[in-house]
């Protein structure tokens, strides 16, 4: 987010200590990245996998050094949704409307204000990133802006960790984070000689442009939208400080920090490797 008067919704992020993350660049390694999918195991805390002869255990001194984030904080899952008392979904996503008179036929984040329309993207391309309908937010979604919109710290790596799982399971969710998968092979010290690479370059910043598809236009050295909703969450706008820098825009298939394996690298995989394994 360069320069765009979003001070507001960087903050938010760093309150969750996820810059780092994030800002998460280098090589992706498609295939050693399936191969340490197919061979994870969950183990406690920590994850467990093996990749070219060499052992992984990933505990939370792995998860600082690489990410900066700590396992501390409040851990959401679809299991425990419904805990969280103060939560009221329809109530919430209604005050994160431009239009909160607007009726409601789906959560979808099209008429979202600006500040929680970033959050909803990063969560749904980044943090918990899902292969298909991004323009729609589902209950964990939800949940998560809400904390992190109401600056309640969350366990970020226990989340992470919650989807990684569901990778497992559901095709739907690609091999997510494999720029941080590939961190992790660095960080073990994986043999990366002659396998074939992807470079991912720091994603692509939000600029103007980004914020006119969203519908918003500059008026007066600050964003709003067509119908009046100022940047910001809940309308709120710092026409005195200058958003400086470095709140990357979230990665989809095709540009940004998190790509799916499957589009990114089958062919390039099936040619090479064939089959994964250990």
């Amino acid at each position: 987010m360069k320069q765009q008067n979003l001070t507001v919704v960087r903050s938010l992020l760093n309150d969750q200590r996820l810059k780092r993350f994030l800002e998460l660049s280098g090589n992706i390694y498609p295939y050693l990245v399936k191969v340490f999918y197919s061979n994870l195991q969950f183990n406690g805390d920590t994850l467990n996998s093996h990749v070219k002869r060499v052992d992984i255990v990933i505990g939370n001194d792995v998860w600082a050094a690489i990410t900066g984030l700590k396992f501390s904080g409040v851990r959401i899952n679809k299991g425990n949704l419904g805990v969280i008392k103060e939560f009221n979904k329809m109530q919430f996503y209604k005050n994160c409307l431009k239009n909160p008179l607007l009726k409601v036929r789906k959560f979808s984040v099209g008429g979202l204000k600006l500040g929680e329309r970033l959050i909803a993207f990063i969560v749904s391309w980044t943090i918990t990133p899902r292969g298909s309908n991004h323009s729609t937010l589902f209950e964990e979604d939800l949940l998560l802006i809400y904390y992190i919109m109401n600056k309640v710290k969350l366990n970020w790596i226990h989340i992470i960790k919650d989807y990684m799982q569901k990778a497992i399971r559901l095709s739907d969710f690609h091999y997510p984070h494999a720029i941080l998968i590939s961190k992790f092979l660095h960080y073990f010290e994986v043999d990366i000689e002659e396998e074939l690479d992807e470079i991912l370059k720091p994603s692509s910043e939000i600029n103007s442009g980004s914020l006119r598809k969203m519908g918003f236009t500059k008026i007066g050295g600050g964003w709003v939208s067509k119908d009046g909703d100022q940047a910001g969450p809940r309308g709120t706008h710092d026409e005195e400080t200058e958003a400086a820098a470095n709140l990357v825009e979230p990665a989809s298939e095709t540009h940004g920090a998190d790509p799916s394996i499957d589009h990114m690298g089958e062919r390039m995989i099936s040619k090479a490797h064939g089959k994964p394994n250990g």
